[in-house]
């Protein structure tokens, strides 16, 4: 007899010693969504995204005030908050409020992804950005009386699920305005979430911005409007 033979029949055990059945891996059950708690104010927040993302106050303050941005408790950390048509949270997207290093940006677990940081608004028309920074800057830095009735999603990224979320709830809007980066990724997704887009019979409208995104355009617009009024200041 061969070895495995040899030992079984001294052992005079079954197979199955030799064979040990193979763990088979277990499912990952999926964690439920919850928000960060929150601090028990946003000053960390407001420090960051006014002094050095120079954001619109009044944009900004209306976000906070409607439950959508905050500061959470453990890491003082932006949080960026997207809701379903109920006004119930279904997504969160994390930011580090450092200004200076590495920056931290995290979608927490459970997050449903077609309800990515939004704004439904009463019109036609839906606005395309990356990110909930890029949304806030494009507001902040083209913004009137009339923004609030626009539509705007932050895909947290370029996947399609966002844009494909808000286009089912707000079945109103016909015309959807890409405004993602100035750089090759954005201007990929774009044309790939164009061609969505038009698969549906809406109409595509593309708003690039001049540097990178829209927060690089509105802090440089905010250093050349403090160099005029210094300059102003000196004559």
């Amino acid at each position: 007899m061969n070895y495995p033979q040899a030992v079984i029949t001294l052992l005079n055990e079954d197979l199955a010693i030799l064979d040990p059945p193979i763990d088979t891996p277990r499912e990952k059950v999926k964690k439920p969504f919850e928000l960060p708690p929150a601090n028990k104010d946003n000053r960390r927040v407001f420090a960051y995204l006014l002094k050095h993302r120079h954001l619109d106050r009044d944009v900004l303050t209306t976000f906070v005030r409607a439950g959508l941005v905050y500061e959470d408790q453990k890491y003082h950390n932006a949080v960026f908050v997207g809701m379903d048509r109920d006004g119930t949270p279904r997504h969160a997207h994390k930011r580090s409020t450092n200004s200076q290093g590495k920056s931290f940006r995290m979608t927490a677990e459970g997050s449903d992804f077609r309800y990515a940081f939004n704004w439904p608004g009463s019109n036609n028309h839906l606005l395309v950005f990356e990110a909930p920074i890029d949304m806030l800057s494009f507001i902040s830095k083209f913004h009137d009386s009339a923004w609030a009735k626009y539509s705007y999603v932050a895909l947290c990224g370029t996947s399609s699920q966002p844009m494909l979320g808000m286009l089912e709830r707000c079945p109103q809007i016909d015309t959807v305005h890409f405004a993602l980066d100035n750089d090759q990724a954005g201007q990929l997704a774009t044309r790939r979430l164009a061609k969505l887009v038009r698969e549906k019979g809406l109409a595509v409208n593309a708003l690039v911005p001049v540097l990178k995104d829209w927060n690089d355009d509105l802090c440089a617009n905010f250093e050349q409007e403090q160099e005029v009024q210094h300059e102003q200041k000196l004559s």
